[in-house]
């Protein structure tokens, strides 16, 4: 008997105990809970708006595409400054590009390069930053200004880049457009000779390198880099 009422006074004590820390510790962990429920319902409400703003900025993107097809440059152009200013995901930065595409498309070049520069200077993602170098190079090819493509795709030519092999392409051609035939021929053979260059292109360059054998600037290559070699076994110093 004695054993049984320790143990219900035992109890109640613990009980008492538990209350006791319930009232000073409760309102805490009920209002932590809340809190963790706020952040896992307010992430999901992110998610769904952020989900949301991009399926509106899709929808845009999608009718200002369809205004540049159709020929409404003006409506199309404005929609793409639109999703540029306020758009959402990635869309932005495809806007930039479709818009610099569409002024090309109208024959405005210099705009167009001034579009693909600001790109480059603004946009955060490095590889999105050369390609828009690379775009403004093929723009500036029929110009013939070899300075002004080197700037902006010269960096891109270093072994094992991506996109070396476009940037010696682009260079060539403002070579060549310039009428420095040898130096065009140096960088259509760079691309040849490697092994990674993509198919398409090799292909281009091989009628490149052809137009140029048909002008005779390859024999006339050769026998300069004939001359260069015993120039520079001479200068060598002996052993």
């Amino acid at each position: 008997m004695s054993d049984e009422i320790f143990h219900e006074v035992d109890e109640d004590l613990r009980n008492e105990r538990m209350r006791r820390l319930w009232s000073q510790f409760g309102p805490w962990i009920i209002g932590a809970a809340v809190v963790i429920v706020l952040i896992v319902a307010g992430n999901e409400a992110w998610r769904w708006w952020q989900s949301s703003q991009q399926n509106a900025s899709a929808e845009q993107f999608v009718a200002a595409l369809d205004q540049v097809e159709e020929g409404n440059y003006d409506e199309g152009i404005a929609a793409l400054n639109e999703i540029e200013a306020n758009g959402a995901g990635n869309y932005p930065a495809l806007a930039s590009f479709r818009e610099a595409a569409a002024l090309a498309q109208q024959g405005k070049i210099d705009e167009a390069v001034a579009a693909y520069d600001a790109i480059a200077t603004s946009q955060g993602d490095q590889r999105l930053r050369e390609l828009s170098s690379l775009f403004a190079a093929y723009l500036l090819v029929d110009g013939g200004d070899p300075l002004a493509v080197s700037q902006r795709v010269g960096d891109l030519q270093v072994d094992g880049h991506p996109l070396r092999n476009a940037a010696r392409e682009a260079l060539g051609l403002t070579y060549y457009q310039a009428g420095q035939f040898a130096e065009a021929l140096n960088q259509f053979e760079a691309v040849a000779n490697d092994p990674a260059a993509p198919r398409n292109l090799a292909q281009r360059v091989g009628l490149y390198l052809a137009q140029l054998e048909s002008q005779g600037v390859a024999e006339e290559a050769a026998p300069a880099a004939e001359e260069a070699a015993p120039a520079e076994t001479e200068a060598a110093p002996s052993e």
